[in-house]
């Protein structure tokens, strides 16, 4: 009985999330770039209780086997995915069955002002599927970074978005917790003291990590020894 009922509120949690992403633009960013990495993805070999790291664009643009020292770390970053293309491509990812899986996905639902308990909706949605499909992996779920005021000329939906940023992170912290992840607070270690994405950790867009964001992220997880 509790397998049957598990299994209804997972479907009708899956009705619910494609109902929702016929309202909301789920690759709004890089269309032909997420469907080649998609062709990526499927052509490698399938290899289990590996490290995955997976979320958008500054999941992608990060180097996490140079970082991490680690040749076996997968990256499933995807320049311009957001919580509905994750849940879209995340058997890719289960059928892996990781060892540890670091997520990190958000601040596009923010960007195409997706409402903020939709985006925690579909965390917990890719939480759940996770763990139904790939019971021994442990997740990791990362904060939404701040953006800068650099980012108002170059990425103009994400800009004056952290006041959203900040309330999605405490929740995400909740979910993490109520669903037996782990949560790591990276918004606080590379924020500046008024709560923007610190100049010396970003890009010039104002929204991505330069080489020191990536390397204090990295030596962060390592010190936590998360890794």
């Amino acid at each position: 009985m509790k397998k049957v009922l598990s299994f209804l509120l997972i479907y009708c949690s899956c009705l619910q999330i494609v109902a929702q992403s016929t309202k909301y633009d789920t690759l709004q960013y890089s269309k032909e770039h997420h469907q080649n990495r998609l062709i990526t993805f499927k052509s490698e070999p399938i290899e289990k209780n590996q490290i995955i790291f997976l979320g958008n664009s500054i999941t992608e643009f990060g180097n996490w086997q140079e970082l991490l020292h680690d040749k076996t770390i997968l990256n499933r970053g995807i320049a311009g995915d957001n919580t509905f293309g994750v849940l879209k491509r995340l058997n890719e990812i289960t059928e892996r069955e990781p060892n540890k899986l670091f997520l990190k996905i958000g601040i596009n639902d923010i960007s195409q002002n997706i409402p903020a308990d939709v985006i925690l909706e579909n965390i917990s949605a890719i939480i759940v599927k996770i763990k139904e499909q790939s019971p021994k992996t442990k997740i990791f779920i990362q904060s939404i970074l701040p953006t800068n005021k650099n980012s108002k000329n170059v990425f103009p939906d994400a800009y004056n978005k952290n006041e959203v940023v900040a309330l999605i992170n405490a929740s995400l912290k909740k979910t993490a917790k109520k669903n037996n992840a782990t949560y790591i607070d990276i918004n606080s270690l590379l924020k500046d003291s008024n709560g923007e994405l610190d100049t010396k950790y970003a890009n010039t867009d104002g929204l991505h990590l330069n080489e020191l964001g990536y390397k204090t992220w990295a030596e962060f997880l390592k010190k936590k020894k998360y890794l």
